[in-house]
């Protein structure tokens, strides 16, 4: 996570410690704070420390234990500002995952020029409705969250109309690796290489892929996506990061130009995907 992201959480466990010593009828210790919450002592120790981010309900919790109501707001809106950078993903799946889909549907409408890069599956923005369906559940799996995953496919698939907007252009990087990756059943994994080969040629898009033999400067690392040089968002197992400082939109930025360096494009990335798609030996 970021160092802003890290300082800013220590500001908000610092100002719920400053509330909970300074209370209307004196100090509490935390023993007695988490006491009254019936929550154990380190819960208390980490969320003043920085070391835990609190959610809406532990600042409610908070202020009314501490007797400081009036608090509440501001503690929220310090939350908020923390959100902003990121996103758990137990937060954000706690109202299923087609919210999530609606927030970057949202993310690629006020954009013009986005690029990404993905060295796991393919973005979704060119995922087949089935290939969607196959990551979705496993990402259900993963997170116990709620399963809605039909309406969070059904909302991925509208992001694609962007595709066919004359006023956006995508730049996809994607790793070789996603196309042999069997997260999907074979017969879906081989519609899903079709469709890739098919984006080549949009004029919208420019699809490139690194060959498992290119030559790379950095490691292939975590995806992520860039819009309009403005904001970055990439995502972890825990959580996403929405960063739109300077240097991180900088550095993201300078990877993405390292890495397409080493991808092939055109009649090269057809023959790579080919490739992929006859290794499943699926008709």
């Amino acid at each position: 996570m970021s160092t802003d992201f890290q300082q800013a959480r220590r500001a908000l466990g610092a100002r719920l410690k400053e509330l909970r010593e300074a209370g209307p009828h004196g100090r509490l210790t935390g023993t007695v704070l988490a006491g009254r919450l019936g929550w154990p002592h380190s819960k208390v120790y980490k969320l003043e420390n920085g070391r835990q981010t609190a959610s809406p309900e532990d600042l409610r919790a908070w202020c009314e234990a501490v007797g400081a109501p009036d608090a509440l707001e501001e503690l929220r809106a310090r939350l908020s500002g923390l959100e902003s950078h990121q996103r758990s993903w137990r937060r954000q799946l706690a109202a299923g995952h087609r919210p999530v889909q609606e927030a970057h549907n949202q993310a690629h409408a006020d954009a013009s020029v986005l690029r990404a890069w993905e060295s796991s599956w393919v973005v979704g923005v060119l995922q087949t409705p089935d290939y969607a369906r196959s990551v979705l559940s496993r990402f259900a799996e993963l997170h116990r969250s709620q399963r809605d995953v039909e309406e969070a496919v059904r909302s991925r698939m509208k992001r694609q109309e962007g595709l066919y907007d004359a006023r956006r252009r995508y730049h996809v990087l994607l790793w070789e690796g996603v196309l042999h990756a069997r997260i999907c059943p074979p017969s879906v994994l081989a519609a899903q290489l079709d469709r890739l080969s098919g984006v080549i040629g949009l004029d919208t898009v420019e699809l490139g892929v690194v060959p498992f033999g290119a030559a790379l400067k950095i490691p292939p690392g975590v995806g992520f996506w860039i819009y309009d040089d403005r904001q970055v968002v990439v995502e972890t197992w825990h959580a996403e990061l929405w960063l739109d400082d300077e240097d991180s939109v900088r550095t993201h930025t300078r990877v993405w130009r390292t890495l397409r360096e080493s991808a092939v494009f055109g009649g090269e990335a057809q023959r790579v995907i080919h490739e992929a798609r006859r290794a499943l030996d699926v008709r």
